[in-house]
Order: C-alpha cells, then structure tokens, then sequence
C-alpha cells in the first residue's frame, strides 16, 4: 500500500484537486450567491407610495385594479389547448412600469420568488423578467442604472425608454452607455423579439436554446402609448401543454401588440396581480410551485 501510495500519489492528489476544483466551479456557477450592488430605494419613491396609499382611491377585484393612474384588466384565454393570462396595462405615466431585483441586490445565483420580490416593491402586479442572474454577460439596465455593460453577440434586447416606448436593439451594435444616454430606462436580455414595428418576428423553428417547442410563456408588449400587456401561459400540464414562440407571438399579435418581447419562461413563468400567483407555475409539471428567480417586470408606485 505504501508503495502504491509512493508511486501513485502526486496523481490521486491531482484527481482529488481536479475533482474538488471541478465541483466548486459548477457550485460557483448555479448555487454561491454572489451580491455586487445592492438596488437602493430612494426617499423620493417612499414618500410617493406612501401619499399613493393614503390618498388614492382605489378600486380592485380578483381581475381589475383602477386608481386614477393604474388601470388593470385581466382577462384569461384557452387557445392551443393552453391557458393563457393576459394583464391588459394603461398608465398615465410611464414611472409605474418598474422592475427590481430579487433581494433588492444585483449579483450572481441571488434569487426569490417572482410574489416574494413583488411583495417587497409592494407591486400590484408583476411578472418574472429575464433572469440576467444565469448569465455572465448582456446588459443590465434597471430603473435607469446601469449594472452590466458587456455586451453578448447576437442578443436580441428590449429597451424601454424613459416615455415608456419599446425598441428591439441588438447589443453589439450599440453600447449600454449610449443606451443610456438616449434615455433608456430598462433593458431585458433574454429575447428573442416576438413581434416588431406590428410584424411577427419569429418563425416555427425559432426556440431558445434547446428547449421544447411548447412551454409555459411569459412576454411584455405594446399597444399605443402608455399602454401595455403582460402575458404569461401555462405549460408542461395535462391541462395547458404551452406555447412555441410562433404561437406566442400569434397570440400576442391578436391582441394589436406592436412590439412583443419573450421573457424567461417554462418554470420561471409567473404572473402575481393583486397579492395573488394567478398561473399554474411548474418547471416538470408533477410539482406545482414556483420557481426563485433573479428579477421581475412590474406595476406599481
């Protein structure tokens, strides 16, 4: 045994440290939480929710809210043998269109639920955004701070301007700090587009990544001015086997969207409205619960 040791040791010492820097790598990659900046709410928007809660007179039930500023309509539909939930959005101003972070922070393998970041912004409705936490590179842009600024070749983004307007970008042809200085507010990076300038965008073999073709969907998109659609479709059920990127954008074209965007989907795909997770959320359709994520799409003060 000795001499097997004495002969062979420097390669099991090597395997062992192989082994042991292989399994940090891939803990580095999905599971050590990594916080670089932490999201801080400002005075300002604390003052404006609280004289919102005390002042506004505001009128809800289980698929509307109205405040005077907020309109909200929620409307399910069963097309493609598919559940599909649809938050029909207008806005008297474009600052009621946010996003945050999962525990407020930005960083790697930092995550929650969709309903528990929306509890902490006090969102009345939201949806999951584009998990810019698995990624290593995009930008990331929110509430018009700029987190990430390297740009991945061929990503398809969506920016959303200061007077709530949407535009499809790609990011090698245009920098983040430009963005920016053309008045750019949010940028999701996911993609790809589903519909632009009032054209489908996608075609039946468009998927991401490898997925399969039918899957549960979340996607924002535009009408006019200040008025806007959530969508998010269940998936991977036998009640609701999902949509592919066609039908997605099918559906959304439909409804008079003029720029549609894919967000995060299959088990990420959430829609929280007034305190409440409204679709099925499943990642292999035998366990019913929702999926932690790094960010959220949202309405609120």
């Amino acid at each position: 045994m000795f001499r097997y040791l004495k002969v062979h040791g420097i390669g099991l010492l090597y395997g062992v440290l192989l082994t042991g820097f292989t399994v940090y790598l891939l803990m580095d990659t999905f599971f050590i939480s990594k916080v670089y900046r932490v999201a801080e709410e400002t005075e300002e928007q604390n003052i404006v929710l609280e004289n919102n809660q005390e002042e506004t007179m505001v009128k809800t039930s289980e698929t509307s809210y109205e405040d005077g500023e907020i309109s909200i309509t929620l409307t399910e539909y069963r097309e493609e043998d598919t559940s599909i939930y649809v938050a029909d959005i207008v806005l008297s101003s474009p600052e009621y269109l946010k996003t945050a972070f999962a525990q407020n922070s930005y960083g790697k393998n930092v995550t929650e639920k969709t309903s528990e970041i929306s509890e902490g912004v006090n969102a009345i409705l939201a949806i999951n955004g584009d998990y810019y936490g698995a990624q290593e590179k995009g930008y990331v842009l929110r509430n018009g701070t700029l987190y990430r600024s390297e740009a991945e070749e061929g990503q398809e983004d969506l920016v959303i301007y200061e007077d709530g307007s949407f535009e499809i970008i790609l990011e090698e042809t245009i920098t983040a700090e430009e963005l920016l200085e053309q008045g750019a507010q949010e940028l999701l990076s996911f993609g790809p587009a589903l519909i632009e300038n009032g054209t489908i965008a996608v075609t039946e073999e468009d998927e991401v990544g490898k997925a399969m073709a039918s899957n549960p969907r979340t996607a924002i998109g535009i009408l006019d001015d200040l008025h806007y659609v959530f969508v998010v479709s269940d998936g991977r059920t036998e009640e609701s086997k999902g949509l592919s990127l066609l039908e997605l954008a099918e559906f959304m074209d439909g409804l008079g969207v003029k720029t549609a965007y894919n967000l995060d989907g299959g088990g990420s795909s959430t829609m929280y409205f007034n305190d409440e997770v409204i679709n099925t959320t499943t990642t292999n359709g035998r366990s019913i619960k929702e999926r932690s994520v790094s960010d959220i799409v949202y309405i609120g003060y």
